[in-house]
Parts: C-alpha cells; structure tokens; sequence
C-alpha cells in the first residue's frame, strides 16, 4: 500500500489492522524487545502498539513513514512500561522466584541465542545509546527520523550515537582483553 495513502486514513479496518501487524509487527517487537529485554513485554507492547494505531489512525499525519510512526510508539511504549512502578515491582518479584526455581529451556535457549559478544555489549548499554545504535544499525534509519521517534534533535542523536559508538568500542576492547591473557 502506498505511503500516502495512510495520512488520509480516517477509520482503519480489520484488514489494514492486518497487513499493518504483517509487515511491520516483527520490526516493532524487534524493537520492544531490545528495549525492555524481556519477551513478555515485547509481547504486549507491540499489541498496544497496534491497538494504538488502529484507534489513533487519522492522528498520523504522513510527515513520517508509517514504520516511523509505529516505532515511534513502541519506542514511547516501551519507555512508558519501563517507567511505571508496576513495571519494577513485577520486575523485583520476577527476579526474586527466579532466584527460588531453575531457569525454564525458553529461557536458556534466550540466554544461548544472545551469547554473541558484540549483542551483550549493546544490551548493557543504558537505553539513550542502545536505541540511537539500534535504529541506526537494525531499522537504517536517517538522524531525522531517529530525532523524530525519540523526540529530541538530530544533534543529540549523533551525540548519543557516537558515543554509543564509542563505549561499544571500548567495551569489546576491554573483553577481547581478557582472551588475550
């Protein structure tokens, strides 16, 4: 479906709803996922994302792609989750039972799939470099459109971008050092 036809949307029905979540559900729950690193949460985000999208339809105005437009709610989504005090106190209470019972083969074959070095580093990253880097590297997108979904200016997006750059630099230097001993 073509672009433009999106910011003349006024109501969305269950068909668009579909093909919305068809091309571009993975890529929001990428990104959901990158964000909170839990599965669960990339779960429900991106379905509210979603949800929001088809009640909030006609707020999209076309300055933006809609991928833009829908990562920019995950992103705000996500933050949101990770801000709320319910969000810490399931946090605190999922890591005090996980401490009480053996880790289940969804949860060891995620800790596998994530052992890549180059993958932890970016995942320790506090949240303002690890977007910056993932919109950047995973969804290629411009330092306008970064600014755009972040709500900030494209200076502070290469700001954060080159040193995130940086610490993800000094970071596998600093474990490649380790092997070398």
């Amino acid at each position: 479906m073509e672009e433009s036809y999106w910011k003349h949307l006024k109501v969305m029905d269950a068909g668009l709803l579909r093909e919305l979540m068809n091309k571009y559900g993975q890529e929001v729950w990428n990104l959901a996922f990158i964000l909170t690193k839990r599965n669960d949460l990339a779960d429900d985000i991106t379905q509210e994302v979603f949800l929001s999208a088809y009640r909030n339809i006609e707020l999209f105005r076309g300055e933006s792609s809609i991928k833009t437009w829908l990562l920019s709610i995950a992103r705000n989504t996500s933050v949101n989750y990770l801000r709320s005090a319910f969000m810490r106190k399931v946090t605190l209470m999922a890591w005090v039972s996980s401490k009480e019972t053996s880790p289940s083969a969804e949860h060891e074959a995620l800790e596998q799939s994530l052992s890549d070095d180059i993958w932890r580093i970016v995942m320790k990253l506090p949240l303002k470099f690890r977007e910056v880097l993932i919109l950047a590297g995973k969804y290629d997108m411009s330092m306008k459109e970064i600014a755009g979904v972040l709500g900030v200016s494209e200076g502070t997006v290469k700001s954060r971008l080159a040193r995130a750059r940086q610490k993800v630099k000094a970071n596998w230097k600093e474990g490649t050092a380790y092997e070398r001993v």
